[in-house]
């Protein structure tokens, strides 16, 4: 008999992601039939979900904890994440919707749970840096998960790909040529995941659930610097991008004030202590060669998807 399979965020990025893989693996789709989580069941995506046949969509809330219950009757494992958006209640909203799904998992009889998580900024840094919460709440979701009678594993999105096409994408500076502004200096590493293929690597737990207890899969295809990035951006848009390392008090100027503050102190981070902290690169190589399937390099992005430099 199938396990069933609950996702959350099944019409965005990370749920649909995770649920094409398995629905389209040979192996997966025999171990597992889904149960997708959408807040709204009539959206176009919802729809195209249900009208595979592969899959049952339901309505949920990750804040509506009396939804968990009737969502969660029967499950399996549960691959879930947190919304983040920057304003006032972001670390309460985190914390919360992380911790409803856990316990409700728990209650509800679950074995297994999969949380999109990340690292603790505060923590990595040593208080160095301290005004990222939207790293830390989802690292103290995942710790208040270790803590329950519940086995479960934890995928770490890298730096999307996807941003590149608009919040960091590269602009005109008037002579024909480009630049990506950043505060982070040049050789600062990012790992970066085309975040349509999530499912690649949570796949890899769902096919060997014990192996992969307890631990992080950092979800990157490799790691690459400022500078490698605007070579790969000029080889394939045909234009010349340069990377243009910025002041503090001028790079917030390219942020939204809501989330300037989180943004400046990752980024920070990331150039001081590594994304994943100081095993940054061992955690980026393990996570890619246990991957379901090949990964997309930055090159291959940009061919899929070219940059629209105007």
């Amino acid at each position: 008999m199938r396990k069933l399979l609950v996702v959350f965020g099944a019409t965005g990025n990370q749920g649909g992601s995770v649920i094409e893989e398995v629905i389209n693996d040979p192996f997966l789709v025999n171990e597992y039939k889904i149960r997708a989580v959408t807040r709204d069941t009539s959206k176009s995506s919802a729809q195209a979900l249900q009208q595979t046949g592969k899959v049952e969509v339901v309505q949920g809330d990750a804040d509506d904890v009396s939804s968990l219950k009737r969502i969660f009757e029967g499950a399996h494992t549960i691959f879930f994440l947190t919304t983040t958006v920057y304003d006032e209640f972001l670390e309460e909203r985190e914390l919360s919707q992380g911790k409803g799904i856990a316990n409700a998992a728990v209650a509800a009889g679950a074995k297994y749970l999969i949380f999109s998580t990340l690292f603790h900024i505060t923590r990595v840094s040593g208080g160095k840096y301290y005004k990222g919460r939207h790293f830390d709440c989802k690292a103290e979701v995942e710790d208040y998960i270790r803590t329950l009678p519940i086995k479960s594993a934890f995928f770490a999105p890298g730096c999307f790909m996807q941003n590149f096409d608009w919040n960091m994408k590269p602009h005109p500076i008037g002579d024909g040529t480009y630049a990506l502004p950043n505060i982070v200096a040049p050789s600062t590493k990012l790992p970066l995941i085309n975040i349509e293929e999530t499912g690649k690597f949570v796949a890899a737990i769902l096919a060997n659930a014990n192996d992969f207890e307890g631990k992080i899969l950092a979800g990157a295809t490799q790691l690459y610097t400022m500078e490698e990035i605007v070579r790969i951006m000029s080889k394939s848009s045909g234009k010349t991008v340069v990377y243009n390392q910025l002041p503090e008090k001028v790079f917030r100027n390219f942020l939204p004030s809501s989330m300037a503050d989180y943004l400046v102190d990752m980024l920070l981070y990331i150039q001081d202590f590594g994304y994943y902290g100081p095993k940054t690169k061992d955690l980026v190589v393990w996570t890619a060669a246990n991957a379901r399937g090949k990964l997309t390099n930055l090159e291959e992005y940009f061919t899929e998807h070219p940059l629209k430099l105007e």
